[in-house]
Order: C-alpha cells, then sequence, then structure tokens
C-alpha cells in the first residue's frame, strides 16, 4: 500500500452517501438478511451516521433521513421486507431452538416486529403445534432434549445437577413451575405422552 492511498477502511467511509447508494445498501442487505422495515432503516442509519463522522465527509443528514425513508418505502412496495413474513419466520426458528413464547414476544419487539405481527406470528405457531398443545412447556422440552438437561441427563447425575438444570431453564426464560414441571420429570417420555 503507497503512503497516499488511505486504508480500505478509510476509503469505504469516504464514499459519498446519495439516494441511489443507500437504496443499493438496503438491497445488499436484504439479498443477504431477511430483516423487518424497523431494523432496515436502523442499518441505514448507522451506515449515515457512519460517513457523518468522517472528518472530510459532507453528509445532509436530513436528505440522508428522506432518502433511508424513500430506500425502506421501496423495499415494502416491492415486497422485499414483509415484517409478518420475517415475525413468522424467527418465532418458528426460535421455537424449535426452544425458546418460550414470552421471551420470542421480546426478541421479535427488538427486531423491530410491531406487537400485532408478533401475536399473529404466536397464533400460528400455536396452529401449526395444535391449539391444545401449551407451546411454553413444549419449548421448555425442546430445550431440555437439546442441552441435555433433566430427564435427558444421565440419572445418576439429575439429583446432583437439578438447580443447575432449573437454573438453565430460568435463565432461557422458563417460569419457575414449567422449569420445575421438566426437570423434576420422571423420564421424558411421560412429559410427552402428557403434552400430546
Amino acid at each position: 500500500m503507497s503512503a497516499t492511498q488511505p486504508p480500505k477502511s478509510r476509503r469505504a467511509a469516504l464514499r459519498r452517501i446519495t439516494a441511489a447508494s443507500l437504496e443499493n445498501a438496503a438491497l445488499y442487505y436484504l439479498q443477504r438478511f431477511d430483516g423487518t422495515a424497523a431494523h432496515l432503516r436502523r442499518v441505514l442509519q448507522n451506515k449515515v451516521r457512519r460517513a457523518a463522522a468522517h472528518p472530510q465527509a459532507e453528509v445532509d443528514t436530513e436528505a440522508a433521513q428522506a432518502w433511508i425513508d424513500a430506500a425502506v418505502a421501496k423495499m415494502l412496495r416491492l415486497g422485499y421486507i414483509d415484517d409478518a413474513r420475517t415475525a413468522r419466520s424467527k418465532a418458528r426458528g426460535l421455537y424449535a431452538r426452544g425458546t418460550p413464547p414470552a421471551a420470542i414476544r421480546r426478541r421479535l419487539a427488538a427486531a423491530g416486529v410491531g406487537a400485532e405481527d408478533a401475536e399473529a406470528a404466536l397464533a400460528t405457531l400455536s396452529e401449526e403445534e395444535g391449539e391444545n398443545r401449551d407451546l411454553t412447556l413444549a419449548a421448555a422440552l425442546t430445550l431440555a432434549r437439546r442441552r441435555r438437561l433433566g430427564p435427558f441427563r444421565a440419572a445418576a447425575e439429575r439429583q446432583d445437577r437439578r438447580d443447575k438444570d432449573l437454573a438453565a431453564l430460568g435463565r432461557a426464560g422458563f417460569d419457575y413451575d414449567t422449569a420445575r414441571r421438566v426437570i423434576d420429570a420422571p423420564d421424558a417420555e411421560a412429559l410427552e405422552e402428557e403434552m400430546s
């Protein structure tokens, strides 16, 4: 690298922020990630903020905000962003990993999903799993299976590790009664039969 050429990271920061560059950044981001409108807006605002922080940059932040709004609106209009679809996808993925519904709501809210879309995603998940199925208990069972807690642990270790297993489910967002019900179950089959 020559002495006159700035490092790559500084060269990237010198790029001008325009309506076209923000739209291209939005498209590039959405090619790699499925996000919400609010999250895409934050990504683009961070791009503008980083560019504006550069000493040689001349960024009109008011114009940039209008360009961000236009880029997000275009992505919504073209169907590249669909908060309801993203909420359903994220809810399914989190539930499959053993995340309780209350924690799924919080994670969706943090991702920029509105309350209506989050509730609709959980309702869809409930329909897919069966109306009578306790989603919280099923998620706790899934997490216990994944982490080999409670009835999925070797019988010789269960009593010694009981408190740690309860704490693990508590940290994951499960209430004490649900955690105790899973950890103290005589075996996994009994718990699964109880749920069906």
